[in-house]
C-alpha cells in the first residue's frame, strides 16, 4: 500500500507541476498580447465571456485568468461589469485542460518531454525556449497521469478502496469533497484530472462525479480571493463576482440535477460514447456553459449585489504619500505587474506637470500658498520615484511576459525623467521664493516669454506621457518638432535676455534666473522627449536628425 501511495503522491506532484509549468509558460508567450486583447475586447459583457474563454483557453488557468481580471480592476483598466463577463468566460476556458486530459495521449509524453527539452537546450530564440517550456509541462502533467493511472489500476483490485469510494453517494458530501480538494491544491482542473482518472479505473461513478465537479467550481475562487485581500474595493467586488457566479451557478445546476439526474447522465454516456473519461471532461464543460447561459444575462444584479455585499466607493482624492496601483493596495500578478507600474508612472508624470505648472505661476504671482504647495507635492513625487523604483525591482525578479521583460530597461529610465521634471519644478518655486525674498523683478516682456515656453514644455510632456503610458503615437511628429522649437526658443530667449540687459531692462540677479529658468524648462522638454520614446526599438530623434544631415548635405 506504501508504493501504492507513494506512486499516487509522485503522480500528482508531477502532474501539479506540468500544469503549472504549461500555464506560467504559456502565460510568458502569450501574456501581453492576450492581456491587449482582454483590454480593449471587453467593452461589453458578451464580448468579455468569449474573451474570457479564448483567455483562459489558451493559458490554461482560470485561476491566472481571474487574478489578471481582479488585477485590471484594482488599476481601473476594467470596470465590474466588463470584469463579470470575463469570470464567466474564464469558467468556460478552464474546461479545455480536462478535454484534453480525456483522450488518453499518455504514449506521446515521452516524446512530447523530448521535444521540449531539445527545445530548452539547444534553441537560442528566447520564444521557441518558451515554446518548448510549454511542451515540456504538457509532456510532465500527462507522465504525471500515466503514474497516477497505473496506482489507481492497483486500488481497484482493494476491496476497502472500492468499498470507500462506493460510499460516497451523499451528492452534498461530493461537493463538499470537490471544495476542499480544490482548495488544497488550487486548480480545478487538478481536481478534475483525479476524477477523470478514477472514474476511467471504475472507482468513481458518473453521477458521482457530477457534484465533485460542483464543488470545484467554488473551489476554485480561493486563488482570486486571496488575491484581492490587498486590494482596492473594486478588487475585492470582482472576486466576490467570481465568488456569488460559481455559487449561484452550482446551486442551479445541484437542483437540476437531483430532480433530472437519471436523463442527464444518460445524455452525457450518449455524447461520450460510454467512455468514462470522456464523460467526466464533458460534464465539466456542459456544466459551465449552462451556467453561463443561465447567469449571463443576470450580470448587472450580480454586480450590484457585490456592491451590497462591500459597501463604499472609492476615494479618488490624492492622499499624500500613498501609491494607487502598486504596493499594499495592489493585486500582484505577473503579468499586469509592468502594466501597473505604468500606472502608478502616469499618475506621477501627471504630479510633476501640475507641479511644474504651479511652480511657474508662483514665479509669475509670488504666491507663497503654490510655492509651499510646490515643496509637498515634490516630496511626494519623490516618494513615488522610490516606490515605483523599488516595485521595478521586484518585478524584475519574476517571470515576465516576453514583451514585458523586454520594456523593463526603459520604466528604470523613465522614472527617473518624470523625477528630475518633479526637480525642475521645485528649481522655478526656489526662483520664485528668491524673488520674493531679494525683491527681484520681471519685465512684462520676461513674464511672457516664460509663459510661452512653458506652455510649449506642458504641451510636451503631456504629449509624451500619452505615448509611454497609452502607447498612443498619434502626436509622435509633433513631439519631434515641439521638441525643436523648444530648443530654439530657448537659444532665442537667451539672448532677448542679454539684449535687455546691455539696455538696462532688467537687473543681472533677474537676468541670471531667467536664463536658469528658460535652460531648466529646455532640459524639461528633453527629458519628457525620453519618456514619449524610451519603450521604442528605434530611435525617431536620431533618425530625424540623420534625414537634416543628409538634407544639408545636398
Amino acid at each position: 500500500m506504501a508504493e501504492i501511495i507513494l506512486g499516487l503522491m509522485g503522480g500528482l506532484g508531477l502532474f501539479l507541476y506540468g500544469m503549472e509549468l504549461m500555464s506560467k509558460s504559456l502565460e510568458k508567450v502569450a501574456g501581453a498580447k492576450m492581456r491587449s486583447i482582454l483590454e480593449f475586447f471587453t467593452k461589453t459583457p458578451i464580448r468579455g465571456i468569449l474573451v474570457g474563454t479564448l483567455f483562459t483557453a489558451v493559458i490554461q488557468s482560470s485561476s491566472a485568468a481571474t487574478v489578471m481580471v481582479v488585477s485590471f480592476v484594482n488599476s481601473g483598466l476594467m470596470n465590474l461589469y466588463q470584469a463579470a463577463g470575463v469570470i464567466m468566460g474564464a469558467n468556460i476556458g478552464t474546461t479545455v485542460t480536462s478535454q484534453l486530459i480525456s483522450f488518453n495521449l499518455a504514449t506521446l509524453a515521452p516524446a512530447i518531454v523530448m521535444a521540449g527539452v531539445v527545445m530548452l537546450m539547444f534553441c537560442k530564440k528566447v520564444k521557441l525556449q518558451r515554446i518548448g517550456e510549454v511542451l515540456l509541462g504538457f509532456g510532465i502533467l500527462f507522465m504525471g497521469l500515466t503514474t497516477m493511472s497505473s496506482s489507481m489500476s492497483v486500488l481497484k483490485e482493494s476491496p476497502q478502496v472500492v468499498e470507500i469510494m462506493s460510499s460516497l453517494t451523499s451528492h452534498f458530501l461530493a461537493v463538499i469533497v470537490g471544495i476542499v480538494v480544490t482548495t488544497v491544491l488550487q486548480s480545478s482542473s487538478a481536481t478534475v484530472g483525479i476524477v477523470l482518472l478514477l472514474a476511467n479505473q471504475g472507482l468513481l461513478d458518473i453521477r458521482i462525479c457530477f457534484f465533485i465537479i460542483l464543488g470545484c467550481n467554488i473551489g476554485s475562487c480561493v486563488s482570486a480571493l486571496l488575491a484581492s485581500l490587498n486590494g482596492k474595493r473594486d478588487a475585492k467586488r470582482a472576486a466576490l463576482i467570481h465568488l456569488l457566479f460559481n455559487i449561484i451557478g452550482t446551486a442551479i445546476i445541484y437542483l437540476i440535477l437531483t430532480v433530472a439526474l437519471e436523463p442527464v447522465t444518460g445524455f452525457i454516456q450518449m455524447i461520450s460514447r460510454s467512455n468514462p473519461g470522456r464523460e467526466v471532461a464533458n460534464a465539466h464543460t456542459l456544466i459551465k456553459i449552462v451556467e453561463v447561459i443561465i447567469l449571463a444575462p443576470f450580470i448587472k444584479q450580480i454586480v450590484k449585489l457585490t456592491g451590497w455585499l462591500i459597501k463604499g466607493d472609492e476615494k479618488k482624492t490624492e492622499e499624500t504619500f500613498k501609491l494607487q496601483y502598486i504596493g499594499e493596495k495592489s493585486v500582484f500578478s505577473p503579468t499586469t505587474a509592468v502594466f501597473d507600474a505604468t500606472r502608478e508612472m502616469e499618475r506621477m508624470g501627471h504630479m510633476a506637470i501640475t507641479n511644474l505648472e504651479r511652480a511657474m505661476n508662483a514665479l509669475i504671482t509670488l504666491d507663497e500658498e503654490d510655492i509651499a504647495q510646490v515643496y509637498e507635492v515634490e516630496k511626494q513625487i519623490d516618494f513615488l520615484n522610490h516606490e515605483i523604483t523599488n516595485y521595478l525591482v521586484k518585478v524584475n525578479e519574476t517571470t515576465l511576459p516576453a514583451d514585458d521583460a523586454k520594456s523593463l530597461g526603459g520604466l528604470f529610465h523613465v522614472v527617473n525623467d518624470i523625477e528630475r521634471i518633479g526637480d525642475h519644478a521645485e528649481n522655478i518655486a526656489d526662483a520664485a521664493r528668491s524673488r520674493m525674498e531679494r525683491g527681484v523683478d520681471f519685465s512684462d516682456q520676461a513674464k511672457r516669454e516664460l509663459s510661452g515656453m512653458l506652455d510649449m514644455v506642458i504641451k510636451i510632456t503631456t504629449y509624451a506621457l500619452d505615448m509611454f503610458s497609452r502607447n498612443n503615437q498619434e502626436h509622435m511628429q509633433e513631439i519631434l518638432d515641439l521638441e525643436d522649437q523648444v530648443d530654439q526658443a530657448e537659444r532665442e530667449l537667451q539672448e532677448s535676455h542679454i539684449q535687455r540687459l546691455t539696455r538696462g531692462e532688467c537687473t543681472a540677479s533677474a537676468g541670471m534666473m531667467f536664463s536658469d529658468i528658460i535652460s531648466g524648462l529646455e532640459r524639461v522638454s528633453d527629458h519628457a522627449t525620453n519618456i514619449a520614446f524610451s519603450l521604442m526599438d528605434d530611435d525617431p530623434i536620431e533618425q530625424q536628425k540623420e534625414k537634416r544631415a543628409q538634407a544639408a548635405g545636398r
